[in-house]
């Protein structure tokens, strides 16, 4: 039996009359997404039709889900609302503070030893708000999410981007900051800038080398990193319903990596399939009742120019397989073209290591397609040139697969196999050597791949494939590889060609677990008391912060950032993940990565008051001690990847008022409202050039911050001379409000009080 059944028999119930108001009102059939959007809408109801890419609209999310990282400040905020139990069904997942080390027992084991006072904290507050907890090597959170929360036609939110992948399950589910996720746990409607709509018509069929991974791999070559921003993206089409669920969550995953709010799936007899085979036949019997409004209407997909703001078709027969990077996961190559475009670019040719699993490609078809891919190095008499690594996605996964012999082929071929957690795909790999950082190639078969991002190494270039891909380039050891025509040559000197993946959707056998790693709330946690000592480095009650003001003068510049600036770059993750629960001990990483476009280095600024270059943080609280505030400028697609907040809240925290940029990615310009912060385009892109390292900012007209208002800014620079410059902001009443009170939880507990 599925999890809140009775839930979602109650939102099934309500989906048909308030899908018949929509559309009524609207005049128009909808598309799934629109059905969603319209069925949880705060008020209930529709009662005004929305214009896309303008009109704020409360909803009603279902449930949310947090992962250890970004959910100790989430309920550090939480704890501070005033409420005695979360509002909707929360669980919380323990999997972004295992190390990839040594392999997985060994791994969990230090991992456990190391962070046990974070998990402690998760989960006794877990226990006192009625929260569901996931163990340390449970799984990874949105695996997890697939096989035992995600249901069709349903809304949740995550304080992680790749929530997005419970789409592959026919919902609508959104990555957010922990702000907003406390929003919704206080019992709050939660707010978010109605999406356009991107349509993807798949026709044909996958088949030898070509997978999943690759429809979304061709999708961000074509959308590039911030072509999906503020839209949704709904695929439909024959090619969509031949595919199979877990592969569906694959392509909604990675929607991440072109700034998509999310992407999504009609329901259809795939995840009908996955929903029985995880024992949860009464979420497939309640969804069939209703399935002919668990897609898009047959107009929308027959006509679909009329009904989405963009459509991209892609015809799966002729789709090839796909590597993309370094650096950015929607630098897209052909499998076959890969030789040329590498040489040009001097990425090196030699394959390290193979990486296959992370949240984006770890379901048991998966495994089971690369373990193929694996288990001919072994009959062939194949010497596999580069090391594997293995993260399951679940201990049902993970059980399931060594039960069926999958894992054992993985072993036969030296492969670590590590905890049922992100490791590599976050930085959480020890991986020896990187330290020296040398220049070397990795693939994997995870979503991003930025600079630094997997071991810390800036010189390690890092490619995304589909995990039999990432097989067949390990085993040869060359990122060039083809597989599709490359021939090897085995350890008798015989040339061989590798034979195209197979693999099984689900486990003919089924889905097996001894222990999934859940623990449930106990009814009353009314008497759990939580315990965070002061003296802790890892977890700090939280103050809150006092309001801007409308009078913003003498700011100082702290960095002008150039180029791609993700949350990653922001605040890292890696050996920093330890200070997650610490605002103060973690903002020592505040934009370390950014590269500062006067000197084109990372974390050197001028402290203008003493005109020495230092790091930022220190720059930062240089200027916060001496009462002084900051500025942050940055280019496009700012705060691009990680819903992280706390690329919100350590500049917050080090005394940054306002970011101005040429154009934001959506959770990280929406985490800047939340904490009071002033989140700002300009009006003149070209005015990026005229911020000078010595510049100080007076905001002329703050004290008329208004909704569609534009604010006046006037740049001093050293010699005296000044420019005046516009810049365009985003916020609605409601979010002003959020800056007036000093941040969106600030005026939470002024409501509950």
């Amino acid at each position: 039996m599925a999890f809140d059944i009775n839930m979602i028999k109650n939102i099934y119930g309500k989906f048909e009359e308030r899908v018949t108001a929509a559309r009524q009102l609207t005049g128009k059939p909808l598309t799934l997404a629109e059905k969603i959007l319209y069925t949880h809408l705060w008020d209930g109801k529709a009662t005004t039709a929305f214009t896309r890419g303008k009109d704020y609209v409360d909803f009603a999310p279902d449930r949310i889900a947090c992962q250890d990282a970004t959910a100790q400040m989430a309920l550090l905020q939480f704890m501070q609302a005033g409420k005695k139990q979360v509002a909707v069904p929360t669980t919380v997942h323990c999997d972004h503070l295992i190390q990839a080390k040594q392999g997985a027992d060994k791994d969990l084991q230090a991992a456990l030893n190391n962070s046990n006072e974070v998990f402690n904290f998760l989960e006794s507050v877990s226990n006192k708000y009625g929260i569901g907890f996931w163990k340390p090597g449970a799984g990874i959170i949105h695996q997890v999410v697939l096989e035992n929360y995600a249901f069709p036609g349903g809304m949740m939110i995550g304080t992680d981007s790749h929530t997005v992948n419970a789409g592959g399950l026919g919902m609508v589910a959104i990555g957010v900051g922990g702000a907003d996720a406390v929003d919704v746990m206080a019992g709050m409607p939660w707010e978010l800038k109605f999406p356009k709509l991107i349509g993807v018509k798949l026709t044909g069929t996958l088949s030898g080398w070509t997978a999943p991974k690759d429809v979304i791999l061709k999708v961000a070559g074509i959308l590039t990193a911030k072509g999906g921003t503020g839209a949704i993206i709904e695929y439909f089409g024959d090619g969509a319903t031949s595919m199979s669920c877990t592969g569906k969550g694959t392509i909604c995953n990675m929607g991440a990596e072109v700034g998509a709010t999310t992407s999504t799936f009609g329901y259809d007899e795939s995840m009908e399939r996955y929903l029985r085979a995880t024992n949860r036949n009464d979420v497939a019997d309640a969804a069939n009742e209703i399935k002919e409004h668990l897609k898009g209407d047959a107009e929308v997909y027959a006509n679909p120019e009329q009904y989405f703001d963009e459509v991209i078709e892609i015809n799966l027969t002729t789709l090839k397989p796909h590597i993309n990077g370094p650096f950015s996961p929607d630098l897209a190559t052909e499998v076959g073209s890969m030789t040329e475009k590498a040489t040009k670019n001097e990425w090196p040719l030699k394959v390290e290591w193979g990486l296959i699993g992370s949240c984006t490609n770890s379901s048991y078809e998966d495994l089971s397609r690369a373990a193929s891919i694996a288990q001919q190095a072994i009959d062939k008499g194949l010497v596999t040139k580069a090391e594997f690594g293995i993260n399951p996605g679940s201990e049902q996964v993970r059980y399931t697969a060594d039960r069926d012999g999958i894992l054992d082929v993985f072993r036969n071929l030296d492969a670590k196999i590590f905890t049922n957690a992100c490791g590599p795909c976050i930085g959480q790999w020890a991986r020896e050597g990187a330290e020296g950082q040398p220049k070397n190639t990795i693939i994997h078969s995870f979503n991003r791949n930025f600079s630094k991002r997997a071991d810390g190494n800036p010189n390690t270039h890092a490619f995304v494939a589909s995990p039999e891909m990432v097989a067949a380039i390990a085993i040869s050891g060359r990122l060039d590889f083809n597989p599709l025509t490359d021939k090897l040559i085995n350890k008798n000197g015989e040339e061989v060609l590798l034979d195209e993946p197979t693999g099984w959707e689900l486990p003919a056998k089924g889905f097996a677990v001894e222990d999934a790693g859940y623990l449930a709330p106990i009814e009353d946690g009314s008497g759990v008391t939580i315990k965070v000592s002061p003296d802790s480095e890892r977890l700090q009650l939280l103050t809150p912060f006092t309001p801007i003001g409308n009078d913003i003068s003498g700011a100082k510049l702290l960095i002008k950032a150039h180029g791609k600036c993700t949350t990653d770059h922001i605040s890292m993750a890696g050996p920093w993940l330890r200070y997650r629960g610490h605002l103060d001990n973690i903002s020592n990483n505040c934009l370390i990565g950014a590269v500062n476009a006067f000197n084109m280095k990372t974390n050197f600024v001028k402290n203008q008051l003493t005109s020495e270059y230092d790091a930022v943080p220190k720059t930062a609280r240089s200027y916060k001690a001496a009462g002084i505030k900051t500025i942050v400028v940055g280019d496009h697609n700012y705060g691009e990847g990680s819903s992280r907040e706390h690329a919100a809240m350590e500049p917050r925290h080090l005394g940054v008022v306002a970011v101005i940029v040429k154009s934001f990615a959506r959770i990280h310009e929406t985490n800047l409202k939340k904490q009071g912060m002033l989140g700002l385009t300009f009006d003149n892109e070209a005015e990026y050039n005229l911020i000078q390292e010595d510049d100080t900012f007076n905001f002329l007209d703050l004290k008329e911050f208004a909704p569609g208002k534009p604010l006046t800014i006037e740049l001093v620079h050293a010699d005296g001379t000044k420019d005046i410059f516009k810049v365009n902001h985003t916020y609605n009443q409601s979010q002003i409000d959020w800056y007036n009170e000093g941040s969106a939880l600030n005026l939470i507990k002024k409501e509950n009080a």
